[in-house]
């Protein structure tokens, strides 16, 4: 069983920065970051592929959010820049096997692909 723990997030203003990280007990075959607000669905806002290292946002995020992954640390992190409202959300780290990922269709950004989660960092951001 692959253990998730998020830390980082909090309150930031328009414009800030916060970095998340998530800690794994094992780096897994794909691995993303998730976020949902209250009222809507969670949404995938990166992914990576572990073994070709492909790195993938969504176009809410790109240029301002990058996903990096230290395999020696067993750690992947979240670097979040010119943070806005719309971000408010609790943000979750997302991590699969093979099995789970061909089990459902779609793109690294359907959460049903994801077998192990965390248990959330909240951020907020504030005009």
């Amino acid at each position: 069983q692959v253990r998730l723990v998020e830390s980082g997030g909090g309150s930031v203003q328009d414009g800030g920065s916060l970095t998340l990280s998530c800690s794994t007990t094992y780096v897994e075959y794909r691995m993303a970051w998730f976020r949902q607000a209250p009222g809507k669905e969670r949404e995938g806002i990166a992914g990576i592929y572990r073994d070709a290292g492909d790195i993938y946002y969504d176009d809410s995020v790109k240029g301002r959010f990058t996903l990096s992954l230290d395999n020696g640390r067993r750690l992947m992190s979240l670097q979040m820049n010119d943070l806005k409202p719309e971000d408010t959300a609790m943000y979750y780290c997302a991590a699969t096997d093979v099995l789970s990922w061909t089990k459902f269709g779609g793109t690294w950004r359907n959460h049903r692909r994801y077998r192990f989660w965390g248990q959330g960092t909240q951020v907020t951001v504030s005009s």
